[in-house]
Order: structure tokens, then sequence, then C-alpha cells
């Protein structure tokens, strides 16, 4: 079994959300996880789509119910996003590294999230050796995940 942090990405399907008007859309853990076959959709509603595939305004607006969100969005935004995952009935949330906040983490932890923060969600789904890969090994080194 796997780290908590591990586990967040068994499940088969995740809305990941960015505002690339303002911020880079979280591709790299994106693209990862939908060359692994995992059913991916992107929300930003700034764009109509992220890597061809259409993007969708708000979680409420997905053709299907999500199992995981991960969000990116810009650091003022993640609040009101951890409430809309909530809404949607979403129980899995990742904040990436450096875009949460104590009131993020209020809310998750108000509404019942399993919330993971703290950490770059690309070290646990890029295979292969690069960067993130000697991040998430030196976390494990460290039980930092």
């Amino acid at each position: 079994m796997g780290s908590d942090y591990e586990d967040f990405w068994t499940h088969g399907s995740y809305a990941f959300v960015g505002h690339s008007a303002k911020s880079n859309f979280p591709r790299l853990s994106y693209t990862a996880l939908k060359k692994r076959g995992k059913r991916v959709f992107a929300v930003d509603p700034s764009a109509e789509t992220i890597e061809g595939d259409p993007a969708y305004p708000d979680l409420a607006s997905l053709p299907e119910p999500v199992q995981a969100v991960v969000l990116e969005p810009p650091k003022e935004e993640t609040a009101d996003w951890v409430r809309k995952a909530a809404d949607a009935g979403v129980r899995d949330v990742w904040i990436h590294m450096g875009r949460d906040t104590p009131e993020a983490v209020a809310v998750a932890e108000e509404r019942g999230l399993r919330l993971r923060t703290g950490t770059c969600a690309v070290m646990y789904v890029q295979d292969g050796f690069s960067y993130h890969s000697i991040h998430k090994w030196i976390n494990k080194v460290l039980r930092r995940y």
C-alpha cells in the first residue's frame, strides 16, 4: 500500500482545475494521467480546450461525476474551488503546492474532504527519470509524502 498521496492517484476519474487566463493550467499532471488511461476532465473558466479536449467552466458542467479533483487555480480562487468540489460530491481533493490557503484548508476540513496539499502533483504521475522523480524519491526517504 502506498502513502495517502500515492493512493490519491488510484481513482479512475479526475477533474483538473486551472485558470489559464491568470496562471498556467496543470498540463503536466493532466497529460500524464490521460496517458495512463484515466478519465480526465479539464475545468478552466477561461479556456475552450486544453490539450485538444473540451474545457468545462466549472465542476457542475462535467459530463459525468469524478472521483477526485486536482486544484491548481490562482491562489485567491482555491477556497472557492474547494467549496465547489464538495458541492459536486467529490471527497478527494489535491491542492497543488503553493496554491493552498488557510481558508481552503479550513473549508476542506469543515466539509469532510480528504485533502492533500503541500507538494507537487506531477512527481506522483510523471513516469521516468526527471526532476519530479528525484523530488518524489527525496520525499519518500524523508517520509514527507
